[in-house]
């Protein structure tokens, strides 16, 4: 059964903010000569990362609201700081809008059941505005989002 994971996009205001950083990421690794994969590094690797290779993505939370997810393509280790073991979440290329809901600050990652996962946005929102954090509390408070 394919599980995602959730994680908070720290300092980024927007979804459109997030695509920005990671376009730089990959020109940066081309321009070095590197393989040009959008990597998360982590410090610990998922125990159930069989099941979120099983079509699993990463759901981003930003200001508050989850708003995009971005599939997993590998789970694979890699030398973080210090030369510790690390955790490489290999992502591929583009984010995916996705309804946005609600979600409370935690460190880390979490695991985050297909069911409880929010549903894509529909298409003629897929390339929209991001909704403000401060409009998105008030429309979710009337209970609109």
């Amino acid at each position: 059964m394919t599980v995602h994971l959730i994680k908070l996009s720290v300092g980024v205001d927007n979804v459109r903010h997030l695509e920005r950083i990671q376009a730089h990421r990959l020109t940066d690794a081309e321009r070095r000569g590197d393989v040009p994969e959008l990597m998360h590094i982590t410090r610990y690797t998922p125990r159930r990362a069989a099941e979120v290779l099983m079509g699993g993505s990463i759901y981003w939370v930003i200001k508050r609201f989850i708003r995009a997810r971005q599939r997993i393509a590998d789970i694979r280790p890699v030398e973080g700081h210090e030369g510790r073991a690390a955790c490489a979440l290999v992502l591929e290329p583009g984010l995916i809008r996705t309804e946005i809901r609600s979600f409370r600050a935690f460190q880390g990652w979490r695991y985050l059941a297909a069911d409880n996962a929010p549903a894509d946005a529909p298409a003629s929102m897929a390339g929209g505005d991001d909704v403000p954090a401060e409009l998105a509390e008030e429309l979710k408070g009337l209970g609109l989002l």
